[in-house]
């Protein structure tokens, strides 16, 4: 990223949070969906039951952002809009914004200064899990974090050849959108998942959806805490570095290695920044917005977790991008 020059990019910084806003309003409208085919405020207005002064703004608002567009005297979704934030678009990713982003993640982030002081009486919830302690709190974060990951557990089912694996224990694992698709790809795949207790209730009701009941095998606790299957084909750590202590991440490791069988494999899939450490910016911002739960959490490269991974033992690790600009993959093996 070039430095700044012109204090008008250092406004479009400052005034981020409008856009973000409304984003999050017209979701929780069910605007996009309503948008689908051509509507007129008219029609919007008796739909949403807003009064027309202030759809037309909100209206205007997203057309600036390029999300809607205005066709004659009617509106409708832009392509990304109509694929993304409709609830018939074929790749709906509506709920992860609305639910998590709106709902938890932007208000978390005024508490940002008090874990930056390392305020632990000011943070958001207390703690993150203090967050998942709160069965309303837990269920909105996993029914919003299934709907964010469902794209990129099928990219990375895709990415990661598990193919000889039959055991994969999933750490910290969710609604089990990785597991689900790891073992809807590999029919000789089983897996089990550990997370805290509020959030495997969660993670109970998509495996049964998904009628992997008898092959996904869940268990409720703090994976810092609570003890760990052993002798596993493969162990999957994903977003679980980046929402710990970062003096806690040797030691989440070191349960990998002794997890794993001789031969097995560790995946870490997480928020990872460049190996120089300046970017990329949405890797940096989640880095950064985990500070509002839990001010002792780090940031990392790949490179940084290399160096972790070999000095614990691990051979050959070696990274590839998963979700471009956010996310990375690591993988290394327990040597035989």
């Amino acid at each position: 990223m070039d430095p700044l020059t012109d204090v008008r990019d250092i406004s479009r910084i400052a005034y981020g949070f409008m856009a973000s806003k409304a984003l999050f309003a017209a979701l929780n409208l069910d605007l996009f969906s309503r948008l689908a085919e051509p509507r007129t405020v008219g029609e919007l207005v008796e739909a949403s039951g807003v009064p027309a002064h202030r759809l037309k703004t909100l209206l205007a608002t997203l057309a600036s952002l390029g999300l809607i567009v205005r066709d004659g005297a009617a509106f409708r979704n832009s392509p990304a809009a109509d694929r993304y934030l409709a609830r018939s678009g074929r790749a709906y990713f509506g709920d992860y914004y609305r639910m998590q982003i709106d709902r938890q993640t932007y208000p978390a982030l005024q508490h940002l200064d008090a874990g930056l002081a390392g305020d632990a009486d000011s943070l958001a919830f207390g703690s993150d899990v203090e967050l998942m302690s709160d069965p309303v709190e837990a269920e909105a974060f996993s029914l919003a974090q299934h709907a964010g990951s469902l794209g990129p557990a099928l990219e990375f089912a895709k990415a990661v050849d598990l193919s000889g694996s039959t055991t994969l224990l999933d750490v910290a694992g969710g609604s089990g959108a990785f597991s689900i698709a790891l073992c809807t790809r590999h029919p000789e795949l089983t897996a089990t998942i550990i997370d805290f207790p509020n959030v495997i209730e969660v993670a109970r009701r998509y495996v049964a959806e998904a009628g992997l009941s008898d092959r996904i095998s869940l268990i409720g606790g703090d994976a810092l805490n609570t003890e760990w299957p052993q002798q596993r084909d493969t162990v999957l750590l994903s977003y679980l570095l980046s929402a710990v202590r970062e003096s806690d991440i040797p030691a989440l490791l070191e349960h990998s290695f002794n997890a794993l069988r001789p031969g097995g494999r560790l995946i870490i899939h997480d928020f990872m920044l460049d190996d120089d450490e300046q970017g990329p910016l949405l890797a940096a911002g989640w880095f950064l917005s985990n500070l509002a739960y839990q001010p002792d959490a780090g940031s990392f490269s790949a490179a940084t977790l290399n160096d972790l991974l070999t000095r614990q033992g691990f051979a050959g690790p070696s990274a590839q991008v998963l979700i471009p600009q956010i996310t990375k993959t690591v993988i290394c093996g327990k040597p035989a």
